[in-house]
């Protein structure tokens, strides 16, 4: 297959009119065109319908069975993991996002879902410890970070003081 200069990929193949967002694994993550792996979701506030849970519970199952015959498949572990967050099984997003960063040591988004997975588990001095090295590794969209809801209780953590501060440091502000 010719890969067209940007890297996108022309699906003629595919009956649909539009490529399914959540199974694209080829799209391209913000400006980062080398970064193949999709932003993951906040645990949304808002409760699911029924049918969004039996969507979300389908791709789950299907997201699984890939991985299971793949387990170093880095984009389908990234959107199961995401798919775990959506549908508020944050133990099993968490052993996802522990597996990505043993697969991905360099990657800073790899680090940053684990640390909102460390956070939504309760689990604070670990996430300040991942999203430390997300810092270190490049992650630099501080907006977001300042109002992720993966993080919320995290905020209130004292240990958080020292992302602010290192943050701070980089001369980059917050907001």
């Amino acid at each position: 297959m010719a890969w067209p200069e940007d890297h996108s990929v022309v699906r003629q193949d595919l009956p649909l009119s539009k490529p399914f967002p959540a199974l694209d694994l080829l799209t391209t993550v913000g400006k980062n065109r080398y970064c193949r792996m999709p932003e993951k979701s906040s645990a949304k506030c808002k409760r699911l319908s029924r049918k969004e849970i039996r969507d979300l519970d389908v791709k789950i199952t299907f997201m699984e069975g890939i991985t299971r015959r793949d387990p170093r498949y880095i984009e389908a572990l990234q959107i199961l993991g995401d798919h775990y967050t959506q549908r508020g099984r944050f133990e099993f997003s968490l052993k996802v996002d522990k597996k990505l960063s043993r697969l991905e040591p360099q990657n800073p988004l790899v680090f940053y879902n684990l640390a909102c997975s460390y956070s939504l588990n309760g689990e604070f001095e670990a996430a300040v410890v991942a999203l430390e090295k997300s810092l270190t590794l490049g992650y630099r969209d501080f907006k977001w970070l300042a109002r992720d809801p993966d993080l919320r209780k995290l905020r209130k953590y004292p240990g958080y003081r020292q992302i602010e501060d290192k943050i701070r440091k980089m001369r980059v502000e917050v907001a």
